[in-house]
């Protein structure tokens, strides 16, 4: 895979690890996140119980708006959190069905401001429309994989995220592979968490038919397609699927494990 992502664009948009609240190593320094800081604080009046009123500060998290250009092209605007932009940029061309593979991006800019993300096809002409349109699912390649991966990722989640633990409103997404956890990111949105831990795999030329994906949200059909979409055998998560994502996982091959929490899982298709 050959695929080129300006580095002065990276560094000033912050799609490096944020030293308050991911992974530290990239050398990327945190003024170069204070554009897109993913809280602010704001006081408010908290009323209790007992009727007594005090002012107190909280925090919130900061919803940032990206939008999306493919060959010059408007295809998405997607609000999310200001984090890992050209990952979740990569991941939800995948994911939506615009691209089938890394291999068809030659470049993926992002603004200053974060704001604009330029997506240019090595095909001009392969745009297939805004979500896929016409793209067919393909079964997924079956991974064995052993249940103390799965209670790894959830010990993880449960020994807390940072921006989770400072707002309370956030979802997290983990990249497993046979134990060890690759990446880890959070975001207003639990798709877009998703989408930042594929298009990290994407760029970091990770094999994703060899890994899980924990997600902290629930998992409806959407969410069930896009790990279909992706490659991903075993798709884990803290909260319950739908009805209709356990019967999509089953027709495609996905391993859909759910309700995975520190003491107990629940397979929910296989």
């Amino acid at each position: 895979m050959i695929m080129y992502i300006e580095e002065k664009y990276m560094k000033r948009a912050c799609l490096s690890a944020c030293p308050n609240w991911f992974d530290e190593g990239t050398g990327f320094s945190s003024a170069m996140c204070k554009k897109l800081e993913p809280v602010r604080y704001e006081k408010a009046r908290e009323v209790l119980r007992d009727g007594s009123v005090r002012e107190n500060e909280f925090a919130i998290p900061v919803e940032h708006s990206i939008m999306v250009h493919v060959n010059g092209r408007e295809v998405m605007e997607i609000s999310c959190t200001g984090q890992y932009l050209a990952e979740l940029v990569l991941g939800r061309l995948l994911t939506a069905g615009i691209i089938e593979s890394a291999d068809e991006v030659e470049s993926i800019c992002i603004s200053e401001s974060g704001e604009v993300g330029e997506v240019n096809l090595r095909d001009p002409g392969a745009l297939r429309g805004v979500m896929g349109e016409g793209l067919r699912l393909s079964p997924v390649e079956p991974m064995k994989w052993e249940k103390e991966w799965v209670f790894a990722l959830a010990d993880r989640l449960a020994d807390g995220m940072p921006l989770h633990q400072e707002t309370f409103a956030v979802h997290s997404c983990f990249l497993s592979m046979r134990g060890e956890i690759l990446f880890t990111c959070e975001d207003i949105g639990r798709h877009n968490a998703f989408d930042k831990v594929i298009g990290y795999a994407l760029r970091n030329q990770v094999d994703l038919g060899q890994c899980i994906v924990y997600s902290s949200g629930r998992i409806p059909v959407d969410m069930a397609v896009k790990a279909i979409r992706a490659g991903v055998p075993v798709l884990a998560a803290k909260a319950v699927p739908t009805y209709e994502a356990v019967r999509l996982a089953k027709e495609y091959g996905l391993t859909l494990v759910c309700s995975a929490r520190r003491d107990m899982m629940r397979v929910c298709a296989l």
